[in-house]
């Protein structure tokens, strides 16, 4: 595997797991609204994410990533239509999303 290929994959681990972190256990919605600060370090981490995505299909525009356009624009409304982002766009990528993400990137790194 390619070592910048690699390197974007353990950056969107990173970034799972930090999100994870920040969000914790109990993962209630209702806590993450009205988290200022936590709302803002999922949305940077998803950011991340999306670029680690990009920069893969960039290099490879066949590497196996799931949904790869879509974690890439979803990069892009995060940062160019902030003002479209609903919590629930979040919270639902986050709990639904991610987890898959994160068995994939795995599995590819193994």
């Amino acid at each position: 595997m390619d070592a910048k290929i690699k390197s974007s994959l353990l950056d969107i681990l990173i970034c799972i797991k930090e999100i994870d972190d920040f969000i914790g256990e109990n993962r209630d919605f209702f806590t993450y609204k009205s988290d200022l600060k936590t709302k803002k370090a999922v949305e940077r981490n998803l950011e991340i994410i999306g670029e680690a995505v990009n920069r893969i299909m960039k290099l490879d525009d066949k590497f196996p990533i799931s949904n790869a356009k879509y974690i890439v624009g979803t990069r892009n409304r995060i940062i160019h239509s902030y003002d479209n982002i609903s919590d629930e766009i979040i919270w639902t990528i986050v709990n639904r999303e991610l987890p898959e993400l994160k068995n994939e990137v795995l599995k590819y790194l193994d």
